[in-house]
C-alpha cells in the first residue's frame, strides 16, 4: 500500500483547521484522517452492488447511535420498508431509530414519464421537502440515494448540470454533513461527470470478480483541504455492516514482552535458548507434506492450554474432529481443553471466501474469544482465495493485528519439495520473529525428519539441525 506523507502504515491525523464527521465504518476513518468533510457533500459512486447504499446507511446509522447526530435518508428506488428489511440483516434497525426520532427516511417516487410528459422541472419542491425532513429530526446528516434517479427524465444535459450544482449548493448551505450516492459514468468517475468536480470528498467503490472471487474495493479519489490515502483498499458487507480494513490502520507501534513461553516441546524449547518463544510474538513453521508442522502447532497449543491460557487454532485443511483424532496418534488430547473452554478450533476452506473475508472472520473470532494463542495452519491455502501477492499482504496484516493485540501466533506453511528449501511459499518470512523449518531425508530406505531455527529474533538459538521423531507420545527432538 502506499503511504503519504505522514508516513507509511499510520493511520492519518485530522486535517487542523478542517472538521470531520466520522462514518462509524472501521477503517475508513483512518484512511481519511477522521471521516467526511463536516457540513459538506460527498459522492459516493459505483457500479451496481458496490455497497453505495450500504455506505450512506452506516454513516447515518453511526450518527445516531454513535455520535448523538440525527438522520434523514432520502431514497428514490426503495420505500422505507424494503430499506429496513434489506439491512436488518446487516445488524442495522431502521425501525427503532426512526421510533427515537434519530432517523427518518424518506421514499420519494419519481416517475420519468411524468417528467417528460410535463416538460418542468423545478427541485423547490424537493428542497422544501428535504428542509421539513431534517427539521423534523433535527439532523445534522443526510444521504440521498441514489442521484440519477432524480434527474434519470431530463434529456437536457446542460440543465441536469445546473440543478445538480443547485442542490449541491442547497445542501451546504443547509450546514448537513451529506452523502450523495450515484452510479459510475462510461468516460468519467459520476454519470454526469460533474459531481466529482463540485463535490468536497469523492469515493469510489468497486466490486471485481477475479478467479470466481469477488473482493469489493475502496479508494478515496478526492479530499478538499485534507490529507488523505489514495490507494485501493479491500473491504466487506458482512454482518456489521461495511468494514475496511486498510494496511494503515495497523502500525508498528506494539510493545515487544521479554517474557517466553514454552513450545510445548523440550528438545526445540532447548534450541530456543532453552525457554521456548517470546509471548506476543509470530512464529512460522514451514516445511514439506507430512513433515509434521501440525504436530509441532499442536504441541504449543496443548502446552498453552495447559497453563491456563486460551487458543484459537483456525484450520483449513481438517475438520475440528479430524484434527482431535490425529493428535490422539500422537499423545495429544485436544478434547478434554475444548471442553474446559481453553480451545476453540475453527475449520473452514478457505476457496469459499475472499481474502477480505477471511480476515474479517479472523478478527471476529479473535475478538468473540480473546484468546491468548492463535493458530492458523495452513497459511499457504490462502493462495486458492487469491494470488501469493494478494495472499502475503493479507497475512502482513494479520500478523500485525495479532501483534498489536499482544497474541502469540504460530502460522503453519506448506514448502514445496521443487522449491528452495530455504523458502516459505506465501512469502512472509521476514516478518515473522521466529522461524521453524522442518525437513524430510530418505537415507537407507528410512525417511527421518530434521529441524532447525532459520532465525529468532532477539534470543540465541542453536545453529545445527537436530533430527526429531513423531511417536505415540508426541514429538521427540
Amino acid at each position: 500500500m502506499a503511504g503519504t506523507e505522514n508516513g507509511p502504515g499510520l493511520g492519518l491525523e485530522p486535517a487542523a483547521g478542517l472538521a470531520k464527521s466520522p462514518t462509524g465504518i472501521k477503517g475508513f476513518d483512518e484512511i481519511t484522517g477522521g471521516g467526511l468533510p463536516t457540513g459538506r457533500v460527498s459522492l459516493v459512486c459505483g457500479g451496481t452492488g458496490s455497497g453505495k447504499t450500504i455506505f450512506g446507511i452506516s454513516f447515518l446509522v453511526a450518527g445516531a447511535v454513535d455520535y448523538g447526530e440525527s438522520g434523514v435518508f432520502v431514497a428514490f428506488e426503495e420505500t422505507e420498508e424494503e430499506l429496513s428489511r434489506n439491512v436488518a440483516s446487516l445488524g442495522f434497525n431502521l425501525d427503532r431509530l426512526r421510533d427515537e426520532e434519530k432517523l427518518l427516511v424518506d421514499y420519494i417516487s419519481i416517475e420519468r414519464s411524468e417528467v417528460e410528459a410535463n416538460g418542468e422541472f423545478d427541485l423547490e419542491g424537493l428542497f422544501i421537502r428535504l428542509a421539513c425532513s431534517i427539521d423534523s429530526v433535527g439532523a445534522k446528516r443526510v444521504v440521498l440515494d441514489t442521484i440519477e434517479t432524480l434527474f434519470g427524465g431530463l434529456p437536457n444535459e446542460s440543465l441536469v448540470r445546473s440543478e445538480v450544482r443547485r442542490l449541491f449548493r442547497w445542501l451546504k448551505d443547509r450546514g448537513v454533513t451529506t452523502v450523495v450516492t450515484g452510479e459510475g459514468g462510461k468516460d468519467s468517475i459520476s454519470r454526469y461527470g460533474l459531481e466529482e468536480y463540485i463535490s468536497d470528498c469523492v469515493i469510489f467503490l468497486d466490486n471485481r470478480v477475479t478467479h470466481q472471487v469477488a473482493t469489493r474495493r475502496l479508494r478515496v479519489l478526492k479530499y478538499r483541504g485534507s490529507v488523505h490515502e489514495t490507494s485501493e483498499f479491500p473491504f466487506i458487507i458482512g454482518k456489521l455492516g461495511l468494514s475496511l480494513l486498510p494496511i494503515t490502520s495497523l502500525g508498528l507501534a506494539h510493545s515487544a514482552s521479554k517474557d517466553r513461553i514454552s513450545s510445548g516441546i523440550e528438545g526445540l524449547d532447548e534450541m530456543l535458548g532453552g525457554k521456548g518463544y517470546y509471548k506476543g510474538s509470530t512464529v512460522l513453521v514451514t516445511g514439506t507434506a507430512g513433515s509434521g508442522k501440525t504436530s509441532i502447532a499442536q504441541h504449543f497449543v496443548d502446552s498453552a492450554c495447559a497453563r491456563g491460557e486460551r487458543c484459537l487454532v483456525l484450520a483449513f485443511e481438517e475438520s475440528p474432529d479430524q484434527l482431535k483424532r490425529n493428535m490422539m496418534s500422537v499423545g495429544i488430547d485436544l478434547d478434554r481443553w475444548t471442553e474446559k473452554g481453553l480451545l476453540k478450533i475453527h475449520a473452514s476452506r478457505p476457496s469459499l471466501l475472499g481474502l477480505e473475508t477471511q480476515l474479517v472472520n479472523m478478527h471476529s473470532f479473535v475478538d468473540s474469544f480473546e484468546p491468548e494463542i492463535v493458530v492458523v495452519d495452513p497459511v499457504t491455502t490462502f493462495t486458492v482465495a487469491g494470488t501469493i501477492i494478494e495472499a502475503a499482504a493479507m497475512l502482513a496484516r494479520l500478523i500485525d493485528f495479532l501483534k498489536d493485540a499482544h497474541i502469540t501466533a504460530m502460522l503453519t506453511s506448506l514448502t514445496s519439495a521443487y522449491e528452495p528449501i530455504e523458502a516459505s511459499q506465501v512469502g512472509i518470512s521476514s516478518l515473522v520473529d521466529t522461524w521453524i523449518m522442518l525437513r524430510n531425508k530418505e537415507q537407507e530406505g528410512e525417511r527421518n525428519r530434521f529441524i532447525s531455527v532459520m532465525k529468532s529474533r532477539g534470543m540465541a538459538n542453536a545453529s545445527s539441525i537436530h533430527g526429531f521423531e513423531i511417536t505415540s507420545s508426541g514429538v521427540q527432538v
